[in-house]
């Protein structure tokens, strides 16, 4: 009995040593403090960096941050926090911003850095060498508060893509900038440091830039159905990044982020693997990583003496007066609102991993002494607590503004949302049409994408529909268990084109994408002449589809219009379709078609638009834009049903020419939809009766 008493007593002995027991504590924290907090509207990153503070080793001492698990899922939280960052980054805002975001990086390194070194020097009384690389840790930042702006979904705004750019620059700046100095206090730093540095950095961008993208292109198409392979594909080259950038001499972290950049195009925004990469860091990895931070703070050592506390506020003043300077002069000089220069300021602000690592190692090689390192770490406590306030009002400021106008309400309640609709044949054969619906389908509409099985009506019907949905159930489980909303409906009608038509208008379909004729979708046992029927008769937004290959794996979409398109009611619907296809997948879009409509494009979406035009009014010979279009690109055609105010005869055989002159390709003809609902209701030809 004793025995076992002290068994039990030696678990329960602080810090816990069972791993079984810690997680069970991190977990706690992760799942009650963010819930608690909320309801007094502060932000769960400062309640989990608290708790850290707690139970840490300058707390009750419950879990040492030294502990092997503890640490391995901190680094992994920090790595994940850079790798979504690149990962969500818009890389079209991001080029268009480059400028910019190199006027931030410099304003947030020399802010700090001016402010600091004479403070330090002449105020604390430093050498002039501990001033330098105390200016040098200062102006660096890291990205703790992204999570909120991740979550409020305002990462597109250009305030932030121009921050994220300036952050990557500083810390490469800052780290560059210490790794020299520590270079020149070892009596190293020759001419022979900087040429294997400078090479390092050439592999290793090679390497993740080059040979990474096409490792990863492969993988994703040959493993398209093995779900849980392409997130620890994923994972690896995470990890393997951090590691090859650890490698050339720089921290980790900007490996991370190189990853996020070098897959942003593969994985889109709105596909499962990414729900599913959010997830595990949002639910796991990145709490865990904030609770370690607060471990690292010794709240005793302000009451050790009168310097320690000294230091602690100078650094803390100094590093957000210094970020909160540059936020500002980058707010007036790119016109930016109040709110965006606070965000800047919120997501700038906060020190973490790159002030720690600096102050670290220079701390273990005397480069600074005992009280900056406990400053040090008062000030990621104090920085990441104000940057978080001010990021989440700011933020949440912003995605009010951002708002679209609210869907119209009518009496239809949620069927005035949009609602995509996919036909399936084939349930073994889904193809990547879902995959397309997912990623058209606007992300404020609660309606699930509707997977549609249109069965003969013969003795055979009931049984096919129960066969049909209980090889539809292991997709939509996969799906609902990745946060995608899909829902079957099956019909029974002696004409399945028939049956499409008709479930589209009960369901009041906005779109319904379809498998191109005679290779995939509902529509591949039918006859041509009733494929016909289904464009001639269907008043949708209608998307035939021969999808070749994943569409993360293509490299540019080209679209084909005719001319007199932008006169049709649907043309600023797929206009923004493929802008959001494109934004997905983070792919350019060469439009190809009459001035006139490249025009109306460029009118439509007047900032930030993917759109590059090259004109084209060749309508007698249309396959001559066959110059333009390369292996792997997207081809979207641009049709209308006869009688329409752009149909021209070419395009009755048109989408047969483009199959047998592209057979390998990805292609999609858009029969865009002619009559609103609005101008339906109101049409004098339509009478209701009750």
């Amino acid at each position: 009995m004793n025995h076992y008493l002290n068994d039990l007593l030696h678990e329960f002995s602080t810090p816990f040593s069972n791993p079984v027991l810690i997680f069970t504590v991190l977990l706690s924290i992760v799942l009650a403090v963010p819930i608690m907090l909320r309801r007094i509207n502060v932000p769960g990153i400062i309640g989990l960096i608290v708790a850290g503070v707690i139970i840490g080793p300058h707390g009750l001492n419950i879990v040492d941050n030294a502990n092997a698990g503890v640490e391995m899922f901190s680094t992994i939280g920090l790595l994940y926090i850079m790798f979504i960052v690149g990962l969500e980054l818009d890389l079209k805002e991001f080029a268009e911003n480059k400028n910019k975001s190199l006027i931030f990086g410099l304003f947030t390194f020399l802010c700090p850095f001016i402010l600091s070194y004479p403070i330090c020097r002449y105020f604390l009384e430093y050498s002039h060498f501990t001033s330098l690389i105390i200016a040098d840790m200062l102006a660096a930042h890291t990205l703790v508060t992204y999570p909120i702006i991740s979550r409020l979904g305002v990462s597109k705004n250009q305030a932030v893509a121009v921050t994220i750019g300036g952050t990557i620059l500083v810390d490469t700046t800052v780290f560059v900038f210490f790794a020299l100095a520590q270079s020149n206090n070892r009596g190293s730093l020759e001419f022979s440091y900087l040429i294997k540095l400078a090479a390092s950095l050439v592999v290793f961008s090679f390497i993740v830039f080059f040979v990474v993208p096409r490792i990863a292109k492969w993988f994703f198409q040959k493993t398209e159905s093995e779900r849980y392979s392409t997130f620890i594909f994923t994972l690896l080259i995470v990890f393997l990044c951090g590691f090859l950038a650890s490698l050339s001499g720089i921290e980790p972290i900007i490996g991370a982020f190189a990853a996020g950049l070098t897959l942003n195009h593969l994985i889109p925004h709105s596909s499962a693997l990414m729900n599913r990469i959010e997830f595990f860091g949002n639910a796991l990895f990145i709490p865990i990583f904030l609770i370690s931070v607060g471990m690292l703070v010794d709240v005793s050592i302000v009451f050790n003496g009168t310097r320690t506390l000294v230091v602690a506020l100078t650094l803390s003043s100094i590093a957000l007066l210094g970020k909160w300077l540059a936020a500002f002069f980058t707010q007036i000089t790119f016109k930016y609102s109040r709110t965006q220069g606070n965000l800047i300021f919120g997501l700038s602000g906060s020190r973490a991993a790159a002030t720690l690592a600096i102050v670290i190692i220079a701390y273990k090689e005397h480069l600074v002494g005992e009280h900056v390192l406990n400053g040090a770490i008062i000030l990621i406590l104090i920085t990441c607590i104000v940057a978080s306030f001010v990021t989440q009002k700011s933020a949440r400021k912003i995605a009010i503004s951002e708002e679209n106008t609210p869907l119209p309400s009518s009496t239809t309640g949620h069927l005035a949302q949009e609602r995509i609709l996919v036909p399936i044949a084939n349930p073994s054969h889904i193809g990547f049409h879902v995959e397309l619906a997912l990623l058209l389908k606007n992300k404020k509409s609660e309606n699930p994408i509707s997977l549609l099985g249109v069965m003969p009506n013969n003795k055979e019907a009931e049984r096919n529909i129960i066969g049909f949905r209980k090889k539809l159930q292991e997709f939509v489980n996969t799906a609902t268990a990745a946060d995608v909303q899909v829902e079957i409906i099956t019909a029974i009608d002696h004409n399945p084109a028939g049956g499409i038509i008709r479930i589209a208008r009960e369901t009041m379909s906005d779109i319904v994408i379809l498998g191109w004729p005679g290779k995939v979708g509902m529509i591949e046992r039918l006859l041509g002449e009733t494929s016909e029927s289904i464009i001639k008769n269907m008043d949708k937004n209608l998307f035939v589809c021969h999808l070749e290959h994943k569409l993360n794996t293509h490299k540019r979409i080209v679209v084909v219009s005719p001319p007199l398109a932008e006169k049709e009611g649907g043309f600023e619907l797929w206009v923004n379709k493929i802008i959001k296809l494109s934004s997905e997948l983070s792919l350019p879009v060469l439009h190809l078609g009459h001035p006139d409509t490249n025009k109306a494009i460029g009118a439509t979406r007047k900032n930030g638009s993917p759109f590059s035009f090259v004109p084209f009014d060749n309508w007698i010979n249309p396959l001559t834009c066959k110059d333009f279009i390369k292996k792997d690109d997207i081809i979207i055609l641009v049709s209308a049903h006869a009688g329409y105010i752009s149909h021209i005869s070419v395009l009755d055989n048109l989408p047969t020419r483009f199959e047998r002159l592209f057979p390998n390709y990805s292609r999609i003809v858009i029969y865009p939809k002619q009559h609103l609902p609005d101008v339906l209701l109101e049409s004098d030809d339509y009478i209701f009766v009750p």
